[in-house]
């Protein structure tokens, strides 16, 4: 099945210190691109790897469950690791879980961890009655593009293949009970007109989490897709400072010092 134009995966070799972004449920690396590219701009290693089943059609989703998702990133960020000195882990949505997974399970590996409006639950009566009507369903209306910014689109499904919203729901539990392993600095990021994640879900994971350097930065101007809104530049601003104030000399200048090289779409 080929890629939905725009879907394709980001790679951008920099320097010593590397950033694994990873995006959300139904969407793709279209929603992190201008994220990645800043990023990438000021001498970063940056990865936005495709999770699998998405970036084509809803369909290939439902074949697929949070096992193939997690893997894709660990493998990534095993990659990553063996080449750099330091190492941060990034997501939106679903991508935020699986970047607080991905630091409880790597421990001192990962220096950082940077989520914008996390995901740790699946909501709603309907969640509660997955496990069997995901047998007489097959999907449910879209969730993409929730972003203020008038004219802004999110590359995403327009259905919710309810197979994989059943695996994802499992995901968040077993995330949940890993939260206290994450231990690194945490920046996250939220926005309190959100209608996709509820703000009790960055509340729980506020309250879970064992990091004793944690910064909140409310996004008052944006929806859930933050990063494609109109408090994006304040994201990337903020996860740069936070790269480097724990790496210093990480974050340079656009323009300044390696100019690196880049794959993707």
């Amino acid at each position: 099945m080929s890629l939905l134009p725009g879907a394709e995966p980001f790679r951008h070799e920099g320097g010593e210190t590397a950033v694994l972004l990873c995006h959300g449920f139904t969407g793709s690396p279209q929603s992190l691109r201008p994220w990645a590219e800043y990023l990438a701009a000021r001498g970063l290693t940056v990865s936005l790897p495709l999770l699998p089943g998405h970036g084509t059609r809803w369909q290939d989703l439902g074949v697929t469950g949070w096992q193939d998702w997690y893997a894709q990133v660990d493998r990534e960020l095993r990659l990553l690791r063996d080449r750099s000195e330091r190492l941060f882990v990034a997501g939106l949505s679903m991508g935020g879980a699986l970047a607080l997974r991905l630091a409880a399970r790597h421990g001192d590996a990962v220096s950082g961890v940077m989520v914008v409006n996390p995901a740790n639950k699946v909501h709603g009566v309907a969640a509660h009655a997955l496990p069997v009507l995901r047998h007489l369903v097959p999907a449910t209306k879209g969730i993409a593009s929730d972003i203020a910014k008038p004219l802004t689109r999110e590359l995403g499904y327009e259905k919710v293949p309810l197979h994989a919203a059943h695996s994802l729901r499992n995901f968040f539990r077993l995330v949940d009970g890993e939260l206290p392993g994450v231990t690194q600095p945490l920046l996250l990021m939220r926005s309190p007109q959100d209608h996709v994640v509820p703000p009790a879900d960055s509340a729980r994971i506020l309250g879970r989490v064992s990091s004793a350097d944690v910064t909140e930065v409310l996004l008052e101007q944006s929806y859930h897709v933050a990063t494609l809104d109109h408090d994006a530049e304040l994201i990337f601003e903020e996860s740069a400072a936070f790269i480097g104030r724990l790496a210093p000399g990480a974050v340079q200048e656009p323009g300044l010092g390696k100019e690196g090289t880049t794959t993707g779409g």
